[in-house]
């Protein structure tokens, strides 16, 4: 193994145990080379990004699973990569599908004043919907489509014509908003 695999592979087990001065080395040395593979699975510079950011935060959480004796440290990289750029192709593909078929069906079906209305059907004594109401409108709108009306994200996007993942980015902090008010 060269210095180069040795020190990936410390990186990793770094993050493993939470080092983040280790996951921003592992970002630095192999994020160029990620973001390439990327382009090549997907074709597409913003869900190339996407695949990318969402690998970081796998390799991230879990960094634990990994042993360098089942493997090259690169080699587990790509692997996650490869699996998170198909689930985003699969997702697109699904976007498309709704956006192609019935996307006036779908923004008849869920309009902002119905999704906020199940806010309003809240029991009041809870802190819930108190945690709802503290987010902005358009991080509860896309939370409230996701959980109550069984949109994925790439619905969401598609309904909403915004990216995907400014949608999962919304989705993510107002997750995380919410925990944090709730908990």
């Amino acid at each position: 193994m060269n210095d180069s695999d040795q020190r990936l592979v410390r990186d990793i087990q770094s993050c493993a145990h939470g080092d983040r001065s280790a996951m921003r080395r592992l970002f630095d040395s192999e994020g160029p080379r990620l973001m390439a593979v990327a382009m090549r699975l997907v074709r597409n510079p913003v869900l190339a990004e996407e695949a990318v950011q969402d690998t970081l935060v796998k390799i991230w959480t879990r960094a634990a699973t990994f042993h360098p004796d089942r493997g090259a440290a690169r080699a587990w990289l790509t692997m996650i990569l490869r699996n998170t750029a198909l689930n985003i192709l699969r997702a697109e593909r699904r976007q498309d599908h709704a956006v192609d078929g019935d996307i006036e069906t779908l923004q008849d079906r869920t309009t902002v004043d119905d999704t906020e209305a199940v806010l309003q059907a809240l029991d009041p004594t809870l802190r819930l919907p108190l945690c709802l109401g503290a987010l902005e409108a358009r991080r509860r709108h896309a939370i409230l489509l996701a959980y109550v009306h069984g949109y994925s994200q790439g619905e969401i996007a598609g309904r909403t014509g915004l990216p995907l993942g400014t949608v999962k980015a919304w989705m993510r902090r107002g997750l995380q908003q919410l925990r944090e008010c709730l908990g």
